[in-house]
């Protein structure tokens, strides 16, 4: 029996997904993991600590020495932020752990938190679990990309709200928020005393020669960020589910109070390989955003030549596409129907809105780009089967 705040959460688009996709052996463009490996010195590194032994057991709840200094000091190299590796760096399993450890030590039941609406799923399941009331503020469209709603911001925001979950690059929609909308963000922060919860997974994922900045960069806003990040999306390895979030001493100790009875710890031979990686492979992070930015264009244009509306994507894996133009306009339909149909997985943005939302958004498909060329050549093949309806 499922308890009544979670039942929403039961199951996930991103589990249907991918059964749908291996039942009709589809091209999954639905669920964002990338088909090609990490760099080779990184899985070295994990295959030789493993062998050699003595690195097999549990890693210190905060996480290994090795990956804290090296994730200080990829933050002070790329953000200019300075954290200390002692205090002020949490390894966890994963960003979402990082999110909901953040969420359960942070958040007090009944108070508000504001998302950022769509939203990556696992938000919504998290402020559930942590007991707290979900306020969403949208994102609009804006020529072709997606920009915050600051009116709505502005009225979502109150003594009431504890905390703020922000997402840039933002998934699903691609967007990057400027420092206009960051900023509106900031000062609700500072007006209101609300912490920020800044998801950065795909902080290395810009195209265009676009760059991330942290929302933990702003005036007033280092002391009220929690930073969480993750090995999965910048090295390729998201089944390894190596996580960190980086903050004040005292949001730390409060998000590891929950964190480590959660999971306690995760792989060390893992940790020590992603600090490796971290140290040494910034060259190869480079080529994978040059690889993924190719590999952006040649989706983008096969869905545009299908006659689809798509927006820009300045970063993360994904493209949002609009079927409209083809007869279709539920994207929830589109994409139960094209796994077996036409063998192309993809998913709606159903999942990641609220449902008094959900009608602005029911006509929107979300597909990943973060798949071989030859695999994304297939997939345009499939999709031009796709029938048009009249």
């Amino acid at each position: 029996m499922t308890v009544q705040r979670l039942r929403p959460h039961a199951s996930t688009i991103f589990a249907e997904v991918s059964d749908a996709a291996r039942m009709h052996q589809a091209i999954n463009l639905g669920q964002g993991f990338p088909d090609t490996e990490g760099p080779a010195s990184m899985l070295q590194v994990a295959a030789d600590v493993i062998a050699a032994g003595g690195h097999n057991q549990y890693a210190p709840g905060r996480g290994v020495p090795e990956l804290r200094n090296a994730v200080s000091r990829q933050i002070a190299r790329d953000e200019g932020l300075i954290y200390d590796p002692d205090t002020e760096i949490l390894v966890t399993v994963g960003a979402t752990e990082g999110i909901a450890a953040s969420l359960l030590g942070l958040v007090e039941p009944g108070s508000e938190v504001v998302v950022i609406e769509p939203y990556y799923d696992s938000y919504a399941a998290c402020v559930d679990l942590a007991g707290a009331r979900r306020r969403t503020v949208p994102l609009v469209p804006a020529g072709d990309t997606f920009v915050l709603d600051r009116d709505a911001l502005a009225a979502a925001c109150s003594d009431a709200t504890s905390a703020v979950i922000v997402n840039s690059p933002h998934n699903p929609t691609g967007a990057v928020l400027s420092d206009g909308d960051l900023e509106a963000i900031a000062a609700e922060c500072r007006d209101h005393d609300i912490i920020a919860i800044s998801d950065e997974v795909y902080e290395h994922l810009v195209f265009d020669g676009a760059r991330h900045r942290s929302i933990a960069r702003f005036e007033g806003m280092r002391e009220r960020t929690v930073r969480v990040s993750s090995a999965a999306k910048s090295l390729s390895c998201t089944g390894w589910k190596i996580g960190w979030i980086t903050a004040p001493a005292e949001l730390i100790a409060g998000a590891t109070a929950a964190k480590q009875y959660l999971s306690f710890s995760s792989g060390t031979p893992l940790q020590l390989a992603v600090a490796h990686a971290l140290e040494h492979e910034q060259a190869w992070i480079g080529e994978l955003r040059a690889q993924l930015q190719a590999q952006r264009d040649q989706l983008r244009a096969a869905l545009t030549g299908l006659g689809m509306g798509v927006s820009h994507c300045v970063g993360t894996y994904f493209l949002v596409a609009d079927a409209r133009p083809l007869g279709y306009a539920d994207a929830a339909e589109l994409c139960r129907r094209m796994p077996g149909e036409i063998g192309v997985a993809a998913v709606p943005f159903s999942p990641f809105v609220d449902a008094g939302s959900a009608a602005e958004w029911s006509h929107l498909t979300r597909f990943a780009f973060c798949k071989r060329p030859e695999v994304l050549g297939e997939a345009a093949e499939r999709l031009a089967t796709l029938p048009i309806r009249g």
